[in-house]
């Protein structure tokens, strides 16, 4: 599968972004996707995970990392195959490159090396 990402770009301190990861390849509907990012100097660290789909069910399992909680939604859109990362109340040290990546589980994850699917990603950067 492969996975490309949308949707970063220059903001101000409290603004809005809305990230896209959409899929080719196959779908990914079962599969977990998570966002990650890093930043200048740092190591890529996880930002958010949304469950696989599981037949009928528009129930997905959603985790986030603490800095983020509140602010950030991922979602997804299986009839599009794509997944969202919803970005509010953007604060400067959210600047990073934001990278969507694909698990091949269903559970969700904030391990890195649990996702074997990776997009080029996308840059965010947040002025004060």
């Amino acid at each position: 599968v492969q996975l490309v990402e949308s949707g970063g770009g220059l903001v101000q301190a409290g603004g809005s972004l809305r990230l896209s990861c959409a899929a080719s390849g196959r779908t990914f509907i079962s599969n977990a996707v998570g966002w990650f990012r890093q930043a200048p100097g740092k190591e890529r660290e996880f930002v958010a995970t949304i469950s696989g789909g599981s037949g009928l069910s528009t129930y997905y399992q959603t985790y986030y990392q603490d800095a983020v909680k509140g602010r950030f939604t991922i979602s997804r859109d299986n009839a599009k195959n794509t997944v969202y990362l919803q970005m509010n109340s953007l604060k400067p040290e959210d600047t990073a490159v934001y990278y969507c990546a694909a698990a091949t589980r269903w559970g969700i994850s904030s391990v890195i090396d649990e996702y074997s699917y990776w997009g080029q990603g996308t840059q965010v950067t947040v002025s004060s």
